[in-house]
């Protein structure tokens, strides 16, 4: 018969020795991280005499009931000191925020269950829903518990204490960049932190998540940043979004970084400083995929293949230019795909492709999306010669408007593809460690 119990039921429980004197009472539980395992816990932390102490796991005989039965009354009376590594189940995790990996979201701990396995008792379940008493003060949902797995959360988000035994949080690298935007936006300081160490160790994901952030969240995590710290996250990201992102900045920071990047992405990010940020010059990628009327369609689907540098939302289409880049035509990808692999992309493209000028407002630009259907629209200058191309996702960013981002997000789907492999439920067969 499976023994579980809760820690909100056992805090200040008294401690009982064999006699049923009262020695104190549980402060705190520690247990011990172990990788993808559940914690065990390996001792209490008692109030006695007005001190708090430490009682080992071995002294406790039993947790359930209305006492917790101690196998000897003997307490070493010395005040309590954390280890390195410890975790305290009330005072690091009851209360705390944790990030719901499937969900991607911020939630907080409100109880957590311990059952008893052959190794001894081991932290098996959160629950994350607000109790009802605290509905009226807290505000949001409450009800009924909802008990589910630890290993569906990455718990002690932003808790320096145990960070080195508990080594990065893999997980979180798995999640798409905008998951972990969100996350960043909702987190405080602290928390925020740690998932950005996490996010470091990939620089493209960190550009991507920086991409993803909405401006003044942007702003407030780069200016904590060194310039040639900002530098090495703005090169990375593409050319519009680092434009954006550097005139976000400081009057005084914007220089020293356009010193500290690469050449190439200055180039672009100074073309594209020079419009309107709300205009199709501001807002096109710069690489665009061209090629000229003496290619075959075969040519063209190869190049395209091979444009690993391209943005993807912007490599839908070809684009045929003439000898001073001069927009001739355009063909899909998919097009290219139903053509004759031998046909001259001249005979195959759309002579009269939709254009939109650099100054052209983004507005227009998403009238004209939705008139034609289009996922991507070229920039053009006087002479017609192909500056850029934008793309649906940066129009839908700047035309949606405000109060829209601040609406409560839809549910999420059903969702378990980055979820651990956490072996039997917590109330099955326990796992051999």
């Amino acid at each position: 018969m499976e023994r579980v119990v809760h820690l909100a039921g056992l805090l200040r429980r008294p401690l009982v020795g064999g006699d049923g004197e009262v020695v104190g009472r549980l402060s705190d539980l520690i247990v011990r991280l172990r990788g993808r395992d559940y914690p065990l816990v390996t001792g209490l932390v008692a109030r006695v005499g007005g001190r708090e102490v430490f009682l080992p796991a071995e002294q406790v005989a039993d947790l359930e009931g209305q006492r917790i039965t101690l196998v000897s009354p003997r307490v070493d009376l010395r005040h309590f000191e954390r280890r390195e590594g410890e975790v305290l189940l009330r005072a690091d995790v009851l209360g705390h925020r944790v990030i719901d990996v499937a969900d991607v979201e911020l939630v907080r701990a409100y109880d957590i269950e311990l059952e008893q396995r052959p190794d001894g008792w081991m932290v098996t379940c959160l629950d994350t829903r607000r109790p009802p008493r605290l509905r009226g003060v807290m505000g949001g949902r409450g009800g009924q518990p909802d008990w589910r797995d630890w290993k569906s959360f990455e718990p002690l988000i932003g808790h320096t204490r145990s960070a080195r035994v508990r080594g990065p949080f893999a997980r979180l690298g798995r999640l798409k960049p905008a998951d972990l935007a969100d996350l960043l936006e909702e987190a405080n300081r602290t928390e925020s932190h740690e998932i950005l160490q996490t996010v470091h160790a990939d620089p493209e994901l960190e550009a991507d998540v920086f991409e993803e952030l909405e401006p003044d969240s942007q702003l407030r995590l780069l200016r904590e940043r060194t310039d040639a710290e900002i530098a090495q996250v703005i090169a990375r990201m593409r050319a519009d979004d680092a434009a954006d992102a550097i005139n976000e900045l400081p009057q005084a920071r914007r220089q020293p970084v356009l010193d500290a990047l690469p050449a190439g992405q200055r180039t672009k990010v100074l073309t594209l400083m020079g419009f309107n940020p709300s205009s199709a010059g501001g807002l096109m990628a710069l690489d665009v995929l061209t090629a000229t009327g003496s290619a075959r369609v075969a040519e063209a689907l190869r190049a395209a293949g091979e444009a690993r540098t391209l943005q993807p939302e912007a490599l839908t289409s070809v684009y045929l230019v003439g000898e001073e880049k001069q927009l001739l035509g355009v063909i899909t990808l998919v097009e290219l795909l139903q053509a004759d692999p031998k046909a001259p992309l001249e005979d195959v493209v759309d002579r009269d492709p939709v254009r939109a000028g650099p100054d052209t407002d983004v507005e227009d630009v998403a009238l004209l999306m939705t008139d034609y259907n289009l996922l991507t629209v070229p920039v053009v200058d006087d002479e017609d010669r192909i500056l850029g191309v934008i793309t649906v996702d940066d129009v839908l960013d700047a035309v949606i408007p405000e109060d829209w981002r601040r609406r409560e997000p839809a549910p999420r789907p059903p969702h378990h593809a980055d979820e651990p492999t956490p072996g039997p439920p917590p109330h099955d067969t326990p796992p051999h460690s």
